[in-house]
């Protein structure tokens, strides 16, 4: 089974930028959608975006439409997450997900989470 890795989290100052990505321990990896979820504190885990297996199709949430950018490399089994403008509503602990539906993205396989913090 695909295990995931992320990186890229950490401190930064409102208006600010950061890169989070998640490493794919496999090549099936190309075969599934990704997502990126958030949790902040006091919340329920909310989904951030999503990404078909080709890149072709995404999906945003309205809170961060227009800031956040998902992207994957397959041939790098790698997901990623470019956040801009940054938000303090954007701190949250980001996670990386897998599942073999776009449409019903609900979430099979999980990493272990990356902390962003953001200050104003």
């Amino acid at each position: 089974q695909v295990q995931l890795v992320e990186s890229g989290g950490g401190l930064v100052q409102a208006g600010g930028s950061l890169r989070l990505s998640c490493a794919a321990s496999e090549r099936t990896f190309v075969s599934y959608s990704m997502g990126w979820f958030r949790r902040a504190p006091g919340k329920e885990r909310e989904i951030v975006a999503r990404i078909d297996p080709m890149g072709g199709r995404t999906y945003y949430s309205n809170s961060v439409k227009g800031r956040f950018t998902v992207s994957r490399d397959n041939a790098k089994k790698t997901l990623y997450l470019q956040m801009n403008n940054l938000e303090y509503e954007d701190t949250a602990i980001y996670y990386c997900s897998a599942d073999r539906s776009y449409v019903s993205f609900k979430g099979d396989i999980w990493g272990q989470g990356t902390q962003v913090a953001v200050f104003s």
